[in-house]
């Protein structure tokens, strides 16, 4: 019988030491997104648009849906998850106005991009429960969402290809 409770007890480590090693860490997470975002931002590939707007065509990913708009809003939402788009067209793409705004003490990642086309950041900052708030900005265009740390990634990437389609792309 002790045999058995010490072989259960083993297997039983293993395996929670198994899944523990499939999960990132928050610093893994971070520099995840970090990487996504500069990658997005400095990609030259086009993004195939998907979304009218009033005087433009943006890309808005699939699994997004537009809850509401006005002309320098949008509410996106993908199941719980809300993701708010603000667009200032009097801010170029080269404006700095919402990084300077975005810069704050809590700050768990501030970073910032440039090239001939614009200037972008990445913000996240930790919420009141386990998760991040996400800022991505280009120019006068900002993007917020609640997100988890499995998800900062993909969202970073996501958030910085909409801006992108929304203060660069022609």
């Amino acid at each position: 019988m002790k045999k058995r409770i010490v072989a259960l007890s083993a297997i039983t480590s293993a395996i929670m030491l198994l899944a523990g090693c499939g999960l990132k860490s928050e610093e893994e997470a971070l520099a995840g997104a970090k990487e996504a975002a500069e990658t997005a931002f400095y990609s030259e590939a086009p993004i195939e648009t998907n979304y009218e707007m009033e005087n433009k065509s943006i890309y808005i990913p699939d699994q997004l849906e537009v809850e509401s708009k006005d002309e320098s809003n949008l509410v996106l939402v993908d199941g719980k998850q809300t993701y708010i788009v603000f667009y200032n067209e009097l801010e170029p793409a080269s404006s700095e106005m919402n990084f300077e705004a975005a810069q704050t003490d809590q700050g768990l990642l501030l970073e910032s991009f440039r090239d001939d086309l614009g200037f972008g950041y990445l913000r996240v900052l930790p919420d009141e429960g386990e998760g991040y708030e996400l800022q991505i900005g280009i120019g006068g265009v900002k993007i917020t969402t609640y997100t988890k740390k499995s998800r900062i990634e993909n969202d970073a990437i996501e958030l910085m290809k909409i801006a992108k389609t929304i203060a660069i792309e022609e």
